[in-house]
């Protein structure tokens, strides 16, 4: 279910927080990629419990080891379809899609230009089918992988409707299409609306730049399926000075993730969420409500806090295998449960909501902030904690565990809205 940003030449391969791209490879939904042999039989042995991982295995033995294993989030990437993840681009159909609990799967966002754009599909339309089999059937983030599930120049059929038109059967040419992963306006003097789509490689600069100097920031993450750890916890630097982001475990360790001291906490911090905010951006989410530096404005979040760890095999492919779940730094874990928002937008617009509320922050007393370094109580998620409460950090700069995949994410399209494929 995730995709994942470039990775810079020289890093070793760092922790995951997937999305849906992996989860679609976990699912077979990409097929075998050109120059692919074959998945291996039965009978084929797999490497002791203690070799599972690392250059080792053969392709066949990953996907071997996917199949069997039982991890809903495991997955196997040939070299390009990797270097095509972490790359920024992807083959979809460009559009994004939306489910509240027990609703139908909503069209969020078609891109310009993109295949659903020319063939016609609007925004607020129904998804109704994806080759034959109704949405209603399937977890938003199968659908997104569906729709992303074969190279450029590949065919998919789905069915659309509008809410009281007949179904429209479509079929749809994915193309190559390049991730639109951080998108900035400006909703009123001073405010900065900073929507991030996923975490790729350079989001938590781009993030940066785009709140410098603003008074108030609203950081839009509906849809964000997820990414590039290194990158979240980029973008928690950029509104957090040093402290907690996340804890996990891995190999029986208990590992740390901190923001990087020296910034600044002045400025308002609204977080849009809602059902398509999962896996890393739900752990960028939870951190700033534990730490009592952003009101979190929308609905709960999707519900997705296991931790993948890749391992790159000799010949440059990629199996990730799920190795624990992150904590926030209150002790919180969204896995299979979701955060709540602070305020919930029950039926208004979260967009003018989220300005109101800013506005609300911004008018209150500054003079008595949220101390950064102190995560929030647990029982009231997103207040500061009680004064003395230790922040309990982690070494700055804590690395994931070795021989993964550069902390900065995967993903890509999103599982629920947001999910451009």
């Amino acid at each position: 279910m995730p995709t994942a940003p470039r990775v810079r030449q020289g890093m070793t391969l760092g922790l995951v927080f997937g999305a849906v791209l992996f989860a679609g490879a976990a699912s077979g939904a990409w097929g075998e990629p050109d120059g692919s042999t074959r998945a291996p039989s039965s009978s084929e042995a797999l490497p002791s419990a203690a070799d599972l991982a690392g250059a080792d295995l053969t392709p066949q033995q990953a996907r071997q080891l996917v199949g069997d294993s039982g991890d809903r989030w495991a997955a196997y990437l040939s070299p390009q379809q990797y270097a095509d993840l972490t790359g920024g681009r992807y083959a979809g159909v460009g559009l994004s899609v939306d489910r509240e609990a027990g609703g139908p799967t909503t069209v969020a966002e078609v891109l310009p230009g993109s295949p659903a754009a020319r063939a016609g599909i609007e925004a607020g339309e129904h998804l109704v089918s994806v080759d034959g089999t109704p949405a209603e059937q399937l977890p938003v983030t199968e659908l997104v992988s569906r729709l992303r599930g074969g190279p450029a120049g590949s065919a998919v059929a789905v069915g659309v409707r509008d809410e009281t038109g007949p179904v429209r059967q479509l079929t749809l040419t994915r193309a190559e299409l390049a991730a639109r992963e951080v998108e900035v306006d400006h909703p009123a003097p001073g405010v900065a609306r900073i929507a991030v789509h996923a975490f790729t490689e350079s989001v938590g600069d781009q993030v940066r730049a785009a709140a410098a100097g603003a008074r108030g920031v609203v950081l839009d993450l509906r849809g964000n399926s997820g990414g590039l750890v290194a990158e979240a916890v980029d973008t928690a630097s950029v509104f957090l000075d040093g402290g907690p982001v996340a804890s996990y475990q891995a190999n029986g360790e208990h590992r740390e993730l901190t923001a990087a001291a020296g910034r600044s906490t002045a400025a308002p911090l609204v977080v849009l969420v809602d059902g398509g905010t999962m896996s890393a951006a739900e752990l960028l989410a939870g951190a700033l409500q534990d730490r009592g530096r952003a009101v979190l404005v929308g609905s709960r979040t999707f519900g997705k806090g296991t931790v993948q760890q890749p391992s790159r095999l000799a010949d440059g492919s990629v199996l990730e295998l799920t190795v624990g779940r992150y904590r926030t730094p209150a002790g919180r874990s969204p896995d299979g449960t979701g955060f709540q928002p602070d305020v919930p937008a029950a039926g208004e617009d979260p967009q003018a909501l989220a300005l109101r509320v800013l506005d609300g922050l911004s008018d209150s007393d500054p003079a008595s902030p949220a101390d950064p370094a102190h995560p929030a109580d647990p029982a009231h998620p997103g207040a500061p904690a009680h004064p003395g409460t230790p922040a309990a950090p982690g070494p700055a700069g804590s690395a994931p565990p070795a021989g993964s995949v550069p902390p900065a994410a995967s993903a890509a399209p999103s599982a629920t809205p947001s999910a451009a494929p």
